[in-house]
């Protein structure tokens, strides 16, 4: 599996102050749950469907320096939620997002990408049964999709409490949005994030100071 932005992205700029316990849904490589264990002291539980990925994860999280922090497990978070009794500080997520979309020929990529498996509606439900009462979720989704989870999470009682436009280039129109929920009322902060200059891989001071610590050349 490759290391996209999107994952990138989540594991830099989810808060983990004072989460002494995450849980990774679609853990995919392990990528965002070995950021969050380079960021914190936090116990991390990463999460998959697909024995590839978990087989995958599970390997880089033994060979990295965070193992005694991070668990593997192959599951849905659909039977996580209902078997565990487990409450997190933290639920972060890079989820499938295409809905009712042409199907790639890989089983794999198809679990990871398409909604077929774990709605986003799904997502929000199972994750609040989760938190624990000052706990949050962080996700990453594209611009239509984040905005339609954010008003299903408004009528679950989760309160979008921070967003983020990201942009891949400034004068290309926003492809994503991060989003925190909390069950803590709070007023929402909505900011801006541009990757790239117009120049291929020049990146913005704002990224940079993001992602300057998981990144050889910056």
């Amino acid at each position: 599996m490759k290391v996209g932005i999107d994952g990138v992205l989540l594991g830099v700029w989810t808060p983990i102050e004072e989460a002494k316990t995450i849980l990774d849904v679609g853990t995919g490589t392990g990528l965002i749950a070995l950021m969050l264990a380079q960021r914190s002291q936090a116990e991390i539980t990463g999460i998959d469907i697909e024995p590839n990925a978990v087989q995958q994860a599970t390997e880089n999280v033994r060979n990295s320096p965070w193992s005694n922090q991070i668990t593997i497990q192959e599951n849905s978070l659909q039977d996580f939620s209902t078997s565990s009794n487990q409450r997190f500080d933290l639920i972060v997520s890079n989820p499938p997002y295409f809905v009712d979309s042409l199907k790639a020929p890989s089983k794999d990529r198809n679990a990871a990408r398409h909604t077929d498996t774990l709605t986003h509606e799904e997502l929000i439900v199972s994750a609040k049964k989760m938190l624990t009462k000052t706990g949050r979720i962080c996700i990453i989704l594209p611009v239509n999709e984040g905005l339609q989870c954010m008003e299903f999470a408004g009528e679950l009682g989760l309160y979008c409490t921070r967003s983020v436009q990201v942009f891949p280039k400034p004068a290309i129109n926003s492809k994503r949005l991060l989003l925190e929920f909390s069950l803590i009322p709070s007023a929402i902060t909505e900011s801006e994030l541009v990757i790239e200059s117009e120049i291929r891989h020049h990146y913005s001071p704002e990224f940079t100071e993001l992602a300057k610590d998981f990144y050889l050349k910056l």
